[in-house]
């Protein structure tokens, strides 16, 4: 059985938020449409959907590095601020477009809280992926 460690990430990504947009929990806020995706964006995202990508995105990264917890999803989800004549320094991903992601796929049962070390994949979640995955597979076999 082909598991998402195995097909590539972005296909994975992309074919899994048309799938979470299925979901009824994932649901974008409403200030979804003003918000930055961190401190050294200056406009929110441009994408129509990006909430699904990044619930998505984020469902993968716990799949492949959980536990992990929202301190280190923000490293990860964070960029470079250009800082001008100053040299630039690394800023963090927005906390709040995370944990609030991370709180609606564990209402939909894909994420649980494992104790003070984070978030994992639940074997429902693990069954959803895989079965993302297993589809990949086959169209990349296909081809």
């Amino acid at each position: 059985m082909t598991t998402a460690h195995e097909v590539p990430g972005d296909r994975l990504v992309e074919t899994t938020k048309d799938e979470v947009k299925n979901l009824d929990a994932v649901e974008p806020p409403e200030w979804t449409e003003f918000a930055k995706t961190g401190r050294s964006q200056e406009l929110p995202p441009e994408e129509d959907d990006w909430w699904y990508t990044r619930t998505a995105s984020l469902l993968r990264k716990v799949y492949i590095e959980g536990p992990i917890g929202v301190a280190r999803l923000k490293k990860e989800y964070g960029s470079r601020d250009r800082k001008g004549v100053e040299p630039s320094h690394h800023e963090e991903g927005s906390g709040n477009v995370i944990r609030t992601a991370l709180q609606q796929l564990e209402e939909e049962g894909l994420v649980e809280q494992k104790g003070g070390e984070g978030r994992v994949v639940t074997a429902e979640g693990q069954k959803f992926l895989d079965g993302i995955a297993a589809d990949i597979d086959d169209e990349l076999l296909a081809e």
